[in-house]
């Protein structure tokens, strides 16, 4: 993955694994001196609706000191997009799991965002009741629905949730895609309009708009596991932070408030920025980053 993909870049540099019955893409890398030492693995997850595209900006330093591994989750970006699909957080962390296993990673550090903060929360979760093989050193989490009575969705995502659904997303553009995107972007980081050309081209790859509706069921989920997710926060041993963008008004200074009631432990960084800390100030968001994972490596 280059420092700025382009789709076609994007997909000349991807990998493929068969995990179950669907191709999941992926990319790994891992420069000379980081393979050579062994490095520690860090395994990126990213959010809705969007793909492991979003950490272009911290790929190219990160691979300098640790071995890295992102995806598409299965529904995103060049993964299969199966339509009919009961889409499921759960499965999403079956998906990563079998994955790992796959190439050999045994440990490794989380970095996430949004939807990939849920997944990771599953992991999580899994690693300290536990019934996974992985073992999670640390977990950063950038702006998401940490905690389901926080998270505030936009209208657009209530509309595609909703039993017309089908028919708002048949109908979506890139100008609805640029609309939403500034919605939730900081009033000074707003977003460019090269990266909204490659987000909706990847959403629209491989018929991408119309599973929308069967991936929002995420929302109803992180209610059902809310109480088990955050008592395995509460509770582990494992290293957390929480990057957050305050001005996005789905999980911003809100959540980051609430993250310190219930989390006063953890490393937390407020930034002047939206939902996608990591392409909004992605230097800083690096720069944090490293901090937070060299002293827990």
């Amino acid at each position: 993955m280059s420092a700025f993909p382009s789709i076609e870049q994007y997909q000349q540099s991807a990998n493929y694994a068969e995990v179950g019955e669907y191709k999941i893409a992926y990319w790994t890398a891992q420069d000379e001196t980081a393979a050579k030492s062994e490095a520690p693995w860090i395994v990126m997850i990213h959010g809705f609706p969007s793909a492991a595209w979003d950490w272009h900006g911290q790929w190219k330093t990160l691979r300098k000191d640790y071995r890295l591994l992102s995806f598409d989750l299965l529904g995103f970006g060049l993964s299969d997009k199966p339509h009919v699909h009961n889409y499921s957080l759960l499965e999403q962390a079956d998906v990563i799991e079998a994955l790992l296993g796959q190439l050999g990673i045994k440990q490794c550090h989380i970095l996430c965002h949004d939807y990939g903060d849920s997944v990771a929360q599953e992991l999580l979760t899994r690693h300290f009741d536990k019934l996974t093989s992985v073992d999670i050193q640390s977990v950063c989490y950038l702006n998401g629905g940490l905690f389901a009575d926080y998270h505030r969705p936009l209208l657009t995502q209530k509309l595609l949730k909703s039993p017309i659904g089908p028919f708002i997303a048949r109908f979506m553009s890139q100008r609805s895609l640029q609309q939403s995107f500034s919605k939730i972007f900081g009033p000074n980081s707003q977003p460019k309009a090269s990266h909204i050309d490659v987000l909706y081209g990847l959403l629209e790859h491989k018929q991408g708009r119309r599973v929308l509706p069967c991936l929002l069921t995420y929302i109803d989920e992180r209610k059902v596991h809310n109480l088990r997710w955050i008592n395995a926060m509460q509770h582990t041993q494992v290293a957390q932070c929480f990057i957050n963008g305050v001005h996005d008004p789905i999980s911003g200074q809100h959540m980051l408030t609430q993250f310190n009631i219930l989390l006063p432990q953890a490393t937390t960084h407020a930034l002047d920025v939206g939902h996608y800390p990591q392409l909004e100030a992605p230097k800083k968001v690096t720069a944090l980053y490293q901090a937070f994972v060299r002293v827990n490596s």
